[in-house]
């Protein structure tokens, strides 16, 4: 990856520092779908009171780092089927200036960009490996994850004016939001096993999608088709069912509405610019699901 950005250059693009115990942490990557637009108009629909947090489709952790913000001591369990993600997030927990060092020698330029997309992740050290996921997450086209049926990332370069892909304020504030929270990479209905009652979790899959063009889902071989949407929804109603306190974010679309028929359906809007029919870009109604409100059927 050879080349190393100037110095003078990457630290002209870093906010300045914040006073008293550092600024709030934010998303470290660009997701489709992040609910970073969406925390106001969800803070209403969630539960009072619950122990501990569980999101096992991390993404950008946006609800994760808003209620971290707010209980530090949040017992806290995040996971995600991709490895990048995972790897990304524990080594910012754990050796987050080793990232910081890693981003320095990333240059926003195409050739670069695609010689750092060429790369193996398994073949880098982790802090390299976290720092790939983050320069090609910023810089790549509409911050899209996206991999062929081989797991090779091929979203194109983007096209942006200054991106900051090294933002070591931040990632020392999501580093230490992190500290002590556990973080696996798995599949999503592994949580049946942990989540006891009174605990709280978070589902934010990749979305329904709307139409045929508007299919993001393959952040892993093969997406996220029907059959798990649908496995999703039975793991939703057994938890449910245990008492543990469940929301869900998903496209208001006619499988969804079937799929959570019986629990409480809340419309959110949120501005979206990833689809390739224009008519389907901005404010977009999307629904959030909860295990709490109308009768619940049975799992």
């Amino acid at each position: 990856m050879g080349r190393t950005a100037n110095p003078a250059a990457a630290r002209s693009t870093v906010p300045g520092t914040a006073e008293g115990n550092g600024p709030a942490p934010r998303p470290i990557l660009k997701w489709v779908g992040g609910k970073t637009q969406l925390l106001e108009q969800m803070k209403p629909l969630l539960p009072k009171t619950f122990h501990r947090y569980f999101e096992p489709f991390v993404g950008g952790a946006a609800l994760f780092f808003e209620l971290r913000t707010q209980r530090p001591d949040m017992p806290a369990f995040l996971s995600d089927v991709n490895a990048e993600l995972v790897n990304c997030y524990t080594v910012v927990r754990d050796d987050v200036e080793a990232v910081i060092r890693a981003l320095g020698n990333h240059v926003y330029e195409s050739e670069h960009y695609y010689e750092v997309r060429a790369l193996k992740p398994a073949d880098l050290p982790p802090a390299e490996r976290a720092a790939r996921t983050i320069f090609l997450n910023k810089t790549g086209y509409n911050g899209l994850y996206r991999v062929n049926r081989s797991g090779q990332f091929n979203v194109p370069f983007g096209r942006f004016t200054k991106p900051l892909f090294c933002d070591p304020e931040n990632l020392r504030a999501c580093s230490k939001a992190l500290r002590d929270v556990s973080i696996e990479h798995g599949d999503f209905s592994k949580v049946l096993d942990r989540a006891k009652k009174g605990d709280f979790v978070y589902f934010d899959p990749p979305y329904v999608p709307l139409s045929q063009t508007s299919d993001f889902t393959a952040y892993i071989p093969g997406g996220f088709g029907e059959a798990e949407q649908r496995k999703l929804a039975k793991v939703f109603a057994k938890l449910a069912g245990k008492g543990v306190h469940v929301m869900l974010s998903n496209s208001d679309t006619p499988l969804v509405r079937e799929l959570y028929d019986g629990f409480d359906v809340q419309v959110v809007y949120a501005s979206r610019s990833v689809n390739s029919n224009a008519a389907r870009r901005g404010k977009l109604p999307e629904v959030v699901v909860r295990s709490e409100g109308r009768s619940k059927r049975s799992s």
